[in-house]
């Protein structure tokens, strides 16, 4: 773990992996100094900002323990799904499987919000499966809003219309980040997601 600073105000937490970025995530924002302002997790590091001195965080930081085992707070969205995702049947056939095994597997993961970043109420989504799809080679210039997709180890939900390389699989009608609403993004770093097909019945 190596602590750096950022800014006047912040320090930057970096470690090895994603596991210990939710176990020191989780551990820090259980316990976390008086004059704290915002705690931000990403794929190697946690962003800590603060109104006090920066001395007295980073000792606060260094004796820090990870947490073990499940790192997800216990809050469950479920998003239903309809999956006619243009890249559905690529993706199944990157994962040597048929659509309805693709659907199956997807929907069974328990997913959780790792980091939050890219556009406002992006959640980057970790399963407790094995993922590993590659983005598209050409990234599309415009991605619909509640479109589900998968690139790497991630999956995630589109707030709004975007560019975006990630493989479509499907789409949802839940809005995922609304300004008027608060909080304004459902996912939020922690939170536990689970995917429904909203085709079966």
């Amino acid at each position: 773990m190596r602590i750096l600073p950022s800014g006047d105000h912040a320090l930057l937490v970096e470690l090895d992996d994603l596991d210990q970025v939710l176990g020191y995530y989780t551990a820090l924002s259980a316990s976390p100094p008086a004059d704290v302002i915002d705690i931000v997790p990403a794929a190697r590091t946690v962003l800590v900002s603060t109104a006090g001195g920066l001395d007295v965080l980073a000792r606060h930081l260094r004796a820090v323990e990870p947490s073990s085992g499940s790192h997800a707070v216990r809050d469950l969205i479920e998003i239903p799904v309809t999956y006619d995702g243009e890249d559905l049947a690529d993706v199944a056939g990157l994962l040597d499987c048929t659509v309805p095994e693709l659907i199956e597997r997807h929907t069974r993961d328990d997913w959780t919000v790792a980091f939050c970043g890219f556009a406002p109420g992006f959640g980057y989504l970790t399963g407790t499966g094995s993922w590993d799809i590659p983005r598209r080679k050409s990234p599309r210039t415009k991605v619909p809003t509640g479109a589900v997709a998968l690139a790497g180890e991630f999956s995630g939900v589109y707030p709004r219309e975007s560019p975006g390389g990630w493989q479509l699989i499907g789409r949802t009608d839940v809005q995922i980040f609304d300004q008027e609403r608060e909080p304004a993004a459902l996912f939020h770093p922690g939170r536990r997601v689970r995917f429904v097909d909203a085709g079966r019945g």
